[in-house]
């Protein structure tokens, strides 16, 4: 064996041997127990990054460890391959969006190969491929049969620069995250799934989600945000165009005494008949359609209103209540109206000082109830005050008698509403899954018929102009009616890419011509048993993945409801940040060590060192990992990922973390090349250290605990190298190339190799663990003299009390301390403690 392991060529030459075996191609018909193993798939963006490579190495290990142990191991990659971005660099690079997107697919599979992943390749699809979209078109048009499809108008963002719909996420400050233009509001017909049908079933099946993490379970429930309250009617006091009455829901009606004023969105009905006498109103209103619809926008910007002049009865006091119509109001969002309770709600109470509007303190904490309200409403517990008859009772008390007086006097009705809205998928672009529908003036909205499948992106589109291109292409929107042959235009929207992320898992476990899956095979394999991704997906991605798995449930074509059994969400790699004399950013190898400073490579200028963040191309602080592959190797690379931090946290990458990594391979190596079959004598010692660690190793790799079982290997290498040559030596050399296979295998098949051992390390079976080697049967006794610490004893477990003592007195310290003396009292605790009272 080479003293110096030469990692580029084991790693080139066990690659090509695991690709030429197909050693990872996962098998529909085996009879071992199956283990789907997922890292979320990547977008092809250009290159693979560390984050990537810490992700995929996570699964990767347990990938491997998995067929170890005896599992069929389903483990594919595929393409997110979709969205915006190949749109933008069609416009900024004047190439086509697919040949953009597949040029970056194959730079980065060539990258992901390079790191020796146990990936199953004949299962790789692209989102943008049209064997794949087609099949999501068949489902869509299924949905669409299921009555889970609908389209309605809806108030939407409008970029009027790209004029496209933007989502809330994609509204910077009021403006779109490309074009930088003022976002306005649009009506515009939209398609849309029916997740809100599925919304307590959503929310109830978190419950049974034990192995996802507590915090991606809380964000989603409250994203669906159920709540209980009361759907009432405020009487106008003056009716306008038949309108007599403003229908609003509150989630606390405890609180109704302390309502200050009404306010309604800008689109709302009566706001609409208001407008059409009120040319102030209806400027005020304009202004409000150009603001976003965001969540955190609607909550960070100024709050604003108009007085209508109208005023609603409150239905206890009778007092007259004035009507707005204010931004912060959306007309998609319960009734389009609220009641206003400054004293509890931080928006109300905003916009309450600046009209100067009544505040009433009327929840209060112990103690508290002569306070006022200052300049943050009260959200917290307590108990009714200023509220008649509900003075005293608990926020829930007063929540129940509100609604039984609603109902009694029948003004309102308990009801149960979700945050969750319907998923809107329509997006005006051209790089997405064409929406399988046809619009005929005879007909309406005829669903393509599937035979026709799949409707096929054209090729032949410019991106010269705004909007797009499918709009105006002269001939694919144009087409015969399915139903009565006139002619009839096709549906230019694509669908949102979180469809395509919605149902990928399934269409890696069986993937027919003929259909988008195979139910039996699909059983067979899903749900998936672990996923893993980076916690920014906690709520968009993975509540559309359940909601997508119990639509094809609903539907009758598979017979589970959740698609992911277990999830981890990984820490992101972050790294130093650097700034050059100027100002600007630079990249990490634009930067060397000076003795103990940092400066430019060109002219040696000093750099100032910033902060330790995620890495990000505009902060340059970005390491490619084909640098470091080619320096180090993919082993080094993936040790270092799974070595330094718990997984769930941010791991920092360093310059000295990837040398360390790099050493210990080196260690490893020349270790495994004192594996010698004809070493004669036991070690019991070292024995009993292998096997707890090859147990503890399988425990720590199957909870995910990455650095965890590093750190065992470590140790278990250390009490290796300090053995003295025997058979339980030679032994524990084999078994550590088995143990440290998942996460360094272009090392392991080399060494396995160089043993003379039979076959490739990562067919080879978990070793074995006597269950008898794992039970200590020596203990540490500590021997004390007056309570201090002095010495160490190893005994048999079990030593009786007079031989402790006795050993414990010829113990070479002990007899230093006492020189000579005899100890008045001797005190044994068995297995633990000698003390001696002198």
């Amino acid at each position: 064996m080479q003293r110096r392991f030469n990692p580029l060529e084991a790693d080139a030459r066990w690659q090509a041997v695991w690709d030429g075996k197909q050693t990872f191609k996962a098998s529909d018909t085996s009879d071992k127990p199956r283990s789907y193993v997922l890292e979320m798939f990547p977008y092809p963006s250009g290159r693979i990054h560390i984050g990537h490579v810490r992700n995929y190495s996570m699964g990767d290990v347990l990938a491997r460890f998995r067929r170890m142990t005896g599992h069929e191991v389903l483990h594919p990659m595929g393409w997110d391959a979709f969205g915006m971005p190949a749109e933008n660099a069609a416009m900024e690079k004047k190439v086509h969006p697919g040949d953009w997107t597949r040029s970056n697919i194959a730079t980065m599979r060539a990258q992901l190969k390079k790191l020796g992943f146990a990936l199953d390749w004949s299962r790789e699809l692209a989102t943008c491929e049209p064997d794949y979209y087609g099949q999501e078109q068949a489902l869509f048009l299924d949905m669409m049969e299921a009555g889970l499809v609908y389209r309605k108008e809806s108030a939407v963002n409008w970029d009027p620069v790209d004029m496209t719909v933007l989502a809330n996420e994609q509204v910077i400050d009021g403006k779109g995250w490309r074009s930088g233009a003022p976002v306005e509001k649009r009506k515009l017909s939209q398609w849309f799934l029916k997740i809100t049908q599925f919304a307590d079933d959503l929310l109830s099946g978190l419950k049974g989600l034990d192995q996802w993490p507590e915090k991606v379970r809380l964000m989603q429930e409250n994203w669906i945000g159920k709540s209980v309250g009361l759907q009432f009617r405020f009487a106008l006091d003056v009716p306008v165009d038949g309108i007599s009455d403003l229908e609003v829901f509150s989630t606390r009606p405890d609180t109704i005494f302390g309502a200050s004023f009404a306010a309604i969105a800008a689109d709302h009905p009566l706001a609409l008949a208001l407008e059409a006498r009120d040319a102030a109103l209806a400027a005020f209103a304009e202004e409000c359609r150009h603001s976003g619809t965001a969540a955190a926008e609607i909550e960070t910007q100024e709050k604003k209103g108009y007085d209508t002049g109208l005023s609603v009865i409150h239905p206890f006091t009778g007092r007259k209540l004035p009507l707005f119509v204010a931004n912060f109001v959306l007309m998609d969002y319960g009734t389009g109206a609220v009641m206003a309770v400054p004293g509890h709600d931080q928006r109300d109470l905003d916009f309450a000082r600046k009209y100067m509007l009544p505040v009433e303190r009327v929840v209060a904490a112990d103690g508290d109830e002569a306070k006022g309200i200052g300049d943050e409403a009260y959200a917290g517990p307590g108990r009714l005050v200023n509220s008649d008859f509900l003075n005293g009772m608990s926020i829930d008390e007063a929540k129940a008698e509100v609604i039984r007086r609603a109902e009694e006097g029948g003004w309102g009705t308990g009801t149960t509403v979700f945050r969750l809205r319907d998923w809107g998928v329509s997006r005006q672009r051209y790089w997405g899954t064409p929406i399988p529908v046809i619009h005929c003036e005879a007909c309406g909205v005829v669903g393509v018929p599937k035979d026709q499948l799949p409707v096929v992106l054209p090729e032949d589109v410019s991106f010269d102009i705004p909007g797009n291109p499918l709009d105006r292409h002269p001939t694919w929107k144009h087409v015969d009616c399915p139903k009565c042959g006139k002619a009839a235009r096709r549906e230019t929207d694509t669908l949102d890419t979180f469809a395509d992320s919605s149902w990928y898992f399934i269409r890696f476990a069986s993937q027919p011509k003929d259909k988008p899956f195979d139910r039996e095979t699909v059983e067979k394999w899903l749900p998936v048993g672990q996923y893993i991704g980076g916690v920014e997906h906690a709520i968009l991605h993975l509540l559309y993945a359940r909601f997508w798995t119990r639509a094809l449930e609903h539907m009758g074509q598979i017979g589970f409801t959740e698609p992911f059994t277990g999830l981890f969400t990984q820490g992101m790699v972050t790294h130093e940040t650097y700034k050059s004399p100027q100002g600007g950013w630079l990249a990490p190898q634009d930067v060397a060590r000076q003795g103990d400073k940092l400066v430019m490579v060109e002219g040696g200028a000093p750099v100032t060192v910033g902060r330790v963040e995620k890495m990000s191309k505009s902060k340059k602080n970005v390491v490619d990992p084909d640098d470091i592959i080619a320096q180090y190797g993919a082993d080094a690379v993936r040790w270092f990922m799974l070595s330094d931090s718990p997984p769930e946290r941010d791991l920092p990458w360093t310059e000295s973390g990837i040398e360390g990594s790099w050493r210990f391979i080196n260690r490893l190596w020349r270790l495994f090349g004192e594996a010698d079959k004809a070493a004669e004598g036991e070690d019991k010692g070292l024995d009993r250290k292998l096997h707890q660690t090859i147990d503890g190793i399988a425990r720590d790799i199957e909870a995910l605990s990455f650095n965890k079982a590093v750190a065992k290997i470590y140790e278990l290498a250390n009490a290796v190298e300090k053995a003295k040559p025997s058979a339980s030596r030679s032994a524990a050399i084999r078994a550590l190339a088995l143990l440290v296979a998942p996460m360094t295998p272009h090392l392991a098949e080399e060494a396995w190799a160089d043993m003379g051992e039979q076959g490739l390390i990562a067919d080879a079976a978990w070793p074995a663990v006597d269950p008898a080697l794992l039970v200590e049967d020596e203990v540490t006794i500590a021997c004390q003299v007056m309570g201090k610490l002095r010495d160490t004893i190893t005994v048999p477990k079990g030593t009786s009390k007079d031989e402790l003592e006795k050993l414990a007195l010829a113990a070479p310290n002990v007899v230093r301390i006492l020189d000579g003396a005899t100890p008045k009292k001797v005190i044994v605790v068995p297995d633990r403690l000698v003390n001696l009272v002198v």
